[in-house]
């Protein structure tokens, strides 16, 4: 499969991946797909790692049709996914607080994404660089081109795995209340509490030389991928 195909039509769609409880909130589509993986910072990777199941947090980056996540050679869970242990990975954005009239009927709006597949090391200098330049554009657009490379070293010290977006499915719950008829009487407020993620002022470093330009603020739209 191309790049360009790979980030068009439908996700690969199996017994594991398909979203079984309210079906009809289920996507498959590479674009919905692909853009709630370009809203989040941090995703959650599951894989059984020395015979134990491991769940950690990291950064990662979406370029194409694949997900790269990186850290350091010593690191147990990424050792587990450079050898192609079957692996899970799953981010969600929190959108809003949904009051009902009834305890009940509380609920969340969200976009979520659960990949399914293996994962293998990159060797590549040419596309290891690109993944962490995509990780770290990932925090500010423009960022990479102003800090300091990585160093040959560095790279060495630093393990990259490619996650192919392949067996996935996206989740989205949005609007209002869904209340039962007969509580639609009652004196209680219903509504929806939105959420987004939101900068607070930079902070800057103590050591920073004067006349320093500031770095870049991170607009995180939707959509904001490479490619």
């Amino acid at each position: 499969m191309s790049e360009q195909d790979a980030v068009r039509g439908e996700v690969q769609v199996t017994e594991r991946s398909r979203v079984r409880r309210k079906r009809d909130r289920g996507r498959y589509d590479r674009a919905t797909v692909h853009a709630i993986l370009d809203d989040a910072l941090i995703a959650h990777v599951a894989v059984v790692a020395d015979g134990a199941p491991v769940v950690l947090p990291t950064t990662f980056a979406r370029i194409g049709g694949a997900v790269y996540l990186h850290g350091a050679r010593g690191n147990r869970l990424l050792r587990a996914l450079a050898a192609g242990s079957d692996a899970c990975i799953e981010v969600t954005l929190l959108d809003g607080i949904v009051f009902a009239r009834s305890a009940f009927n509380h609920s969340m709006n969200y976009r979520s994404v659960v990949l399914h597949g293996t994962g293998s090391a990159v060797e590549a200098e040419d596309e290891k660089r690109r993944a962490l330049d995509a990780v770290v554009e990932r925090m500010a657009p423009g960022r990479s081109r102003q800090c300091r490379p990585p160093t040959p070293e560095e790279l060495r010290a630093t393990l990259v795995v490619r996650f192919p977006i392949e067996e996935a499915s996206a989740k989205v719950r949005d609007g209002g209340a869904i209340d039962e008829p007969g509580d639609l009487d009652l004196d209680v407020w219903a509504g929806v509490l939105p959420l987004t993620l939101a900068a607070a002022p930079l902070a800057p470093d103590a050591r920073l030389r004067d006349g320093t330009g500031v770095a870049p603020v991170p607009p995180w739209g939707r959509g904001s991928g490479a490619g």
